[in-house]
């Protein structure tokens, strides 16, 4: 049993999903989806065993355990008040299942976290977004404009949340999105979907400001983790990523009206087999933004394509897109003391706008070595439109 004090949102998905509350309004759907395990550890709605808390258990109110039963309305939508006294505790310790009727979900979300102010989600359990029978109706590789699949888990205008020890795998989209978000932390995660899964990407952060991932692994067919719009103060550290698309800043400006994304660091990270290493990507035409003050630092490349790459002509195929030069104003972006083996002839390409070049590019200790199969002299470097310095070990040799 949980031991803190107040607000306790517990769940055991083993076998029961239950609240354990001080508020009996607080919003919540206690259908959430197909459990495995065994016996329910509380019973319908009673007394925690701290004073003022309430448990309910879902098995009170029709799911059943053993992951054959369909025990869910769709989506799962856990809403709070704008702020709590102390920490709302949700528990996950086995297997929740997503339905695989895509036509029960109302919006593209399986759970989803709102309007809570202190929360933490936490146990070593597993959501399983069951992706693979639904994968198949994704366009969006053709379709820029195509209909995302539910994301598996969405936390949304939280502040001071903790995300720790969960695992995703999976997911019909993206695993975990973070939108307006303040001061969240996530740690100790493990996120899988094959390689060639559509955009699952594993955690996708827009519009949140200090949030932290650290100690997690990330396994998937799209970016391991894709920082967007609007992003401040985001750090990324010793983080395991591959197979997948890489690190990402964005994509920025397919939209009007764009925030800025500034302060991002990602640290003492390692990229495996991934289509991308370290990556900033805006669309051609955009309308104007920035993202400025971007530290990429003690990341370790084994056989990736793309190690570092600035695209501002990012097109995914199949996407209609403007001949105009993008308007995203990139500037201070600083690659310092990475090394390993690119699966690619081209180490580091920056592809920057001729409308706004990239201004204070600074890469310094970059050592990369060629591991693909095609039969190069050494790796290269490409710049086009940065003004960029460079310092210490420079392989490939520095584009000018």
């Amino acid at each position: 049993m949980a031991t803190a004090r107040g607000i306790i949102l517990y769940s055991f998905l083993l076998c029961s999903f239950a609240l354990v509350s001080s508020r009996a309004n607080a919003g919540y759907h206690p259908r959430v989806g197909r459990g495995q395990g065994g016996v329910a550890h509380h019973g319908g709605r009673g007394r925690g065993s701290i004073p003022g808390e309430t448990i309910f258990n879902v098995l009170q109110y029709g799911a059943k355990p053993g992951g054959k039963k369909d025990s869910t309305e769709g989506r799962s939508h856990f809403k709070g008040h704008a702020n709590s006294p102390t920490p709302i505790i949700v528990q996950v310790a086995a297997t929740l299942k997503a339905v695989t009727d895509i036509s029960e979900f109302a919006s593209p979300e399986w759970v989803t976290f709102e309007d809570i102010n202190g929360l933490i989600v936490t146990g070593g359990g597993t959501f399983d977004g069951q992706g693979d029978v639904v994968w198949k109706y994704n366009d969006c590789r053709r379709n820029s404009n195509c209909q995302l699949l539910p994301t598996s888990i969405k936390f949304n205008s939280i502040t001071n949340g903790n995300l720790r020890g969960i695992n995703s795998v999976n997911a019909k989209s993206f695993h975990i999105a973070m939108n307006r978000c303040q001061n969240f932390r996530a740690f100790g995660l493990h996120i899988t979907a094959p390689e060639d899964s559509p955009n699952t990407d594993g955690i996708h952060i827009s519009s949140s400001n200090f949030v932290k991932v650290s100690k997690s692994i990330i396994s998937t067919g799209d970016d391991c983790i894709s920082i967007g719009q609007g992003s401040t103060n985001i750090s990324i550290n010793k983080v395991t990523c591959g197979p997948g698309h890489g690190i990402s800043i964005g994509s920025l400006g397919k939209y009007p009206d764009e925030k800025d994304v500034m302060g991002i660091i990602v640290k003492n990270s390692t990229l495996m087999n991934t289509d991308n290493g370290l990556r900033i990507k805006t669309w051609p035409g955009s309308p104007p933004s920035q993202a400025s003050g971007i530290l990429f630092q003690d990341i370790i490349m084994k056989n990736v394509k793309n190690p570092i790459i600035i695209d501002q002509l990012y097109c995914p195929s199949g996407s209609s897109c403007r001949t105009q030069p993008s308007r995203v104003r990139i500037s201070n972006i600083h690659y310092r003391n990475i090394r390993g083996t690119s699966s690619s002839p081209l180490g580091v390409n920056l592809m920057c706008s001729p409308q706004f070049p990239c201004q204070n590019v600074e890469l310094f200790d970059i050592n990369l070595r060629y591991s693909g199969k095609r039969r190069v002299s050494a790796l290269t470097s490409s710049c086009s439109n940065v003004k960029a310095g460079f310092g210490g070990v420079q392989i490939p040799p520095p584009c000018r």
